[in-house]
């Protein structure tokens, strides 16, 4: 009742703009689909800072970049800083150096391509990996220097195996597993051996015979890569090899080089992933010295968002852990010995974002005074003086000065479009720079959202967005359209503005919500580990005890509630029609897990461990186990081609669906990977315009929605 009131004292604002609720216009597709002018106006973008007293903004109407004074405020034109001028490219498989203007200098010459090409520090080698070895050319005389020579199919020295590209170094690294040190007298890389992976083909369907490609994939429970760590001198020798042992079951995160270069910080982690070292390794000699050692009983996260900050006085790192339940800092020795607690408490910080060692003062970012919001902070080294820099009830993405004297927040919450001000290290506010709220803004009528919490029947309060629709009548009953993604610690709800992509579907009479159940990151490391054996269980308890709260509700339709999402909300839109299939009626999935003995090593048994260790656990998260219970109707999306989620999991939920006499929609993408677009794009909006209208709005598609 207290939400419901909220939304009509929110729909009321306009009363007093001299503008009736008859005279209001809702916006046209052109405002919602094609970025017409709608209830938000573009603001200047900010880019950066030129130095600690003028931040750089980028003016939408010339596109040209100025420097900004923060005291004045004039603008003067803004040349960045010059880039290198050499470049780097691969053309007919060779390597091209252009220094500036003068004509590209070509460096290899082969027939096989080189990958990955990456100028040393000093500009003088340039490594690359050739069939799966590590070499590298000396600019100035062209020699070629080849650091390995025991590459095959299986074996690759700076060229990852595809479990590290995909859940350990990143897609963007694109495959690349070397790092230059800082003074480029070194090449520290990694060694991939895949001979006990299991080969998993995805076929390609063109042309007359189709192909397959053959990836090394590590299924749950399969034998991992085989991974050692190297370092080679630029000018070529003997490889020296970290001091671990290669054939124990064992993850390596992304290295990094100290803060003066003279060792790698090797991050190592067990195959169970509940123990989580950082090592110092000396390149000279392989020697390596344990500076951290943290354990849980659930999991540890890999160093993915600055788990470490050096210091600059070289005595001291600042650590991000979860492992009171709740993710902080902490201050250590470079010894690893604990110094003290920086942050404390039933909050989350989210970044470091600068440090400022005269004062001894750390700036960051938290979810604290809500779990929705990020706010800005500073605190003493010692953990005393914690100060909120940020105001209002808005999350906040910060920009901050080099030396850390200003900062620029852009701000919003769900019914607030992005603002945009100017404070100095205190938390004072200068000036405003921007607002990106239309002028007609109050002649619009428009969907509404708001923030809510829903409760389940063991305390938890969830938290939610809802949209409403636009002419919202309570005593009206509408359809509704829950979007998910459900992983762990992948919330997706935050207080922020949410555009007018909403809008189209708040239109047509369409409740829209997003909810993030327990172990979604709003209830801390605390809520999230109890994912712990078990996935698929608290996602969809909280799920359905939100489908429960909007059935019950006088302005739902409680036989039109659709839930979608792609990936791990693909899965979870599986699970909701099958395990939740009384409180679900329509499904609309993207490229979903349907049993987790399908998907890869790192992430899934992160999770679940092993099937062999936890094998109920397993069975119970598995779509497959309750396709018995299916009903409703869903459509299940997939690319033929997903290297991710391979399409063999929504083959093996099409069997069982099948065998079960079930009826499901299925769309294949050919030539999709874990998404696609581009030609397919037009096609996959109107299939989910044709979806909602057809079983939610009980109407035909408008026919200008698919052109």
């Amino acid at each position: 009742m207290k939400n419901l009131l909220l939304f009509f004292t929110t729909l009321s604002l306009s009363i007093g703009t001299g503008v009736t609720q008859a005279q209001l216009k809702k916006l046209s597709q052109q405002q919602i689909f094609n970025g017409q002018p709608s209830l938000t106006k573009n603001m200047n973008y900010i880019t950066g800072w030129a130095d600690d007293s003028h931040y750089i903004e980028m003016d939408t109407k010339d596109r040209k970049a100025y420097a900004v004074d923060v005291k004045s405020g004039a603008r003067s034109p803004y040349t960045p800083p010059p880039k290198s001028d050499v470049d780097l490219t691969i053309r007919d498989n060779d390597i091209y150096i252009q220094y500036g203007k003068t004509e590209p200098k070509r460096l290899t010459s082969d027939t096989i391509q080189e990958k990955n090409p990456t100028l040393s520090p000093d500009g003088k080698y340039v490594a690359f990996t050739r069939q799966n070895d590590l070499y590298a050319v000396e600019v100035s005389t062209g020699k070629e220097i080849r650091y390995t020579r025991d590459a095959t199919d299986v074996i690759y020295n700076g060229w990852s195996s595809w479990v590290y590209y995909e859940e350990i170094l990143g897609r963007a690294t694109n495959y690349k597993a070397f790092w230059w040190a800082p003074d480029s007298k070194h090449l520290a890389f990694m060694r991939f051996d895949d001979t006990r992976v299991p080969m998993f083909p995805i076929n390609g369907s063109t042309g007359q015979h189709g192909y397959t490609e053959k990836t090394r994939y590590p299924k749950a429970g399969d034998p991992n890569p085989r991974v050692r760590l190297g370092f080679v001198p630029a000018s070529g020798g003997n490889v020296v090899w970290a001091d671990f042992n290669e054939k124990e079951d064992q993850y390596f995160g992304t290295p990094y080089w100290s803060y003066n270069g003279s060792n790698l910080m090797v991050q190592w982690m067990n195959r169970g992933q509940d123990n989580l070292k950082f090592y110092a390794v000396d390149p000279l000699n392989g020697v390596k010295k344990e500076i951290y050692d943290e354990k849980q009983s659930s999991w540890v996260d890999l160093d993915y968002d600055g788990r470490i900050e050096y210091l600059k006085d070289n005595k001291h790192y600042i650590l991000k852990s979860d492992r009171t339940g709740w993710a902080h800092f902490y201050l250590y020795t470079l010894e690893g010995k604990l110094v003290n607690t920086v942050t404390n408490g039933k909050w989350q910080v989210s970044n470091l974002v600068h440090v400022d060692e005269k004062t001894r003062t750390i700036y960051f970012t938290a979810r604290k005074e809500a779990s929705t919001r990020t706010d800005f902070y500073r605190i003493g080294y010692d953990g005393k003086n914690l100060k909120r820099l940020t105001f209002g009830n808005y999350s906040n993405q910060i920009q901050m000065s080099s030396s850390g004297s200003y900062f620029i927040t852009t701000y919003s919450n769900v019914s607030s479009p992005p603002k945009r001000t100017l404070l100095d290290h205190n938390g004072k506010i200068l000036k405003e720079l921007g607002d990106s709220k239309s002028e007609d803004f109050a002649k619009y009528t428009f969907g509404k959202t708001e923030m809510i919490t829903i409760p389940t029947d063991d305390g938890y309060q969830l938290p939610a967005f809802i949209t409403y629709p636009t002419d919202f009548d309570q005593n009206r009953k509408y359809p509704v359209v829950m979007s998910i993604y459900g992983g762990p610690n992948a919330g997706n709800v935050t207080d922020t503005w949410k555009g007018t992509g909403i809008q189209w579907w708040a239109n047509e009479g369409i409740i829209q919500i997003s909810v993030d159940h327990r172990a979604s990151g709003q209830f801390g490391k605390e809520g999230v580990a109890l994912m712990h054996r078990n996935l698929g269980k608290w996602e969809m308890k909280d799920y359905t005890t939100a489908a429960r709260w909007l059935k019950a509700k006088p302005w739902v339709d409680d036989k039109k509630l659709l839930i979608t999402g792609h990936s791990y909300g693909g899965y979870m839109t599986c699970l909701a029609l099958t395990m939740g299939a009384d409180d679900f009626d329509y499904g609309y999935a993207g490229a979903p897990v349907t049993s987790w003995e399908l998907y890869d090593t790192n992430y899934t048994e992160r999770f679940m461990d092993t099937p062999q260790e936890n094998p109920e656990g397993y069975k119970n998260a598995s779509v497959l186990s309750y396709v018995n219970n299916y009903k409703g109707l869903l459509r299940i999306m997939h690319g033929d081609m997903d290297d991710n989620v391979h399409m063999q999991n929504t083959i093996q939920l099409a069997d069982k669906l099948q065998n079960a006499n079930k009826h499901f929609e299925l769309m294949i993408y050919p030539g999709g990977r874990h998404g696609w677009g581009g030609v397919k794009t037009p096609h996959d909006r109107a299939e989910r315009f044709r979806f909602y209208y057809q079983n939610l709005l009980d109407k035909p598609v408008p026919a200008e929605l698919l052109n």
